[in-house]
């Protein structure tokens, strides 16, 4: 049974990007285990402004762990301290009564800070518009749907799809590399039939906007595929490596 806690907040505040930021403390009282995280901050918010101070500054949408806006740096993982969720699935029943925790944005080159927990994450949408359009002629919709594919390369193909473009690879990386994420999308369309038209490129495309947008390099170390909320698997990266290859063969 969820019961009441009491927790000490070290939340980072930042006036915006070229601002110097730090942490502020806060205490809550009697906050229900069964609220999510989101539900906490609002009744952090809730206090400060009766308190006149400012309310932090976090993204949200959906809250129901399919937008990927409210992604926050807590404790240490991308989501927080769970395994598949976004920080929206977080509930308070994962922390102890009395415990501090640290509440930070995105740590990475590619998400300059907007403010407090706000960051600018256009950088994964410049990287998707990079990769184009699919031109294959499908007829209408029952022609389509004809198309014969593979049953492996279509659940692949729709695992890779599931990633939600929060940014939690980057931040978990130590390089900051997007490539988890990169890769995901191009596999999504290069497992395809339809997707194969513009396959090599598409590979070329995205790869060179991420290394534009100043993300690092990937080094192997699997830590975005364990902090991703959707659990996409690394062997994507294979295959956008593959795919970049090839692409640079045909060249």
């Amino acid at each position: 049974m969820d019961k009441n806690i009491d927790i000490t907040l070290k939340v980072w505040r930042q006036r915006g990007p070229k601002e110097k930021g730090a942490f502020e403390t806060h205490q809550l009282k009697g906050i229900s285990q069964g609220s999510s995280f989101l539900e906490m901050l609002d009744v952090l918010n809730e206090q400060l402004i009766h308190e006149g101070r400012e309310p932090v500054f976090f993204d949200h949408d959906c809250r129901e762990g399919i937008c990927g806006m409210c992604s926050l740096y807590i404790d240490g993982h991308p989501h927080g301290p769970d395994t598949e969720i976004t920080t929206c699935q977080l509930h308070m029943r994962k922390f102890e009564d009395g415990a501090t925790i640290t509440v930070e944005p995105w740590r990475s080159a590619g998400f300059p800070v907007i403010r407090d927990l706000t960051v600018d994450r256009q950088a994964y949408d410049k990287i998707m518009q990079s990769g184009g359009f699919v031109s294959v002629n499908t007829g209408g919709v029952p022609d389509a749907n004809a198309i014969p594919i593979p049953k492996e390369k279509a659940d692949l193909a729709m695992d890779a799809a599931a990633c939600i473009g929060c940014g939690a690879c980057a931040a978990a990386c130590k390089n900051g590399s997007a490539m988890l994420f990169v890769s995901a999308k191009v596999s999504q369309l290069a497992l395809l039939p339809q997707g194969r038209v513009e396959a090599a490129r598409r590979a070329k495309a995205m790869v060179a906007t991420m290394d534009e947008l100043g993300f690092g390099n990937c080094t192997n170390t699997r830590a975005c595929e364990a902090e991703c909320p959707k659990a996409i698997s690394v062997t994507n990266i294979a295959r956008l490596n593959r795919e970049f290859l090839a692409a640079r063969l045909q060249d």
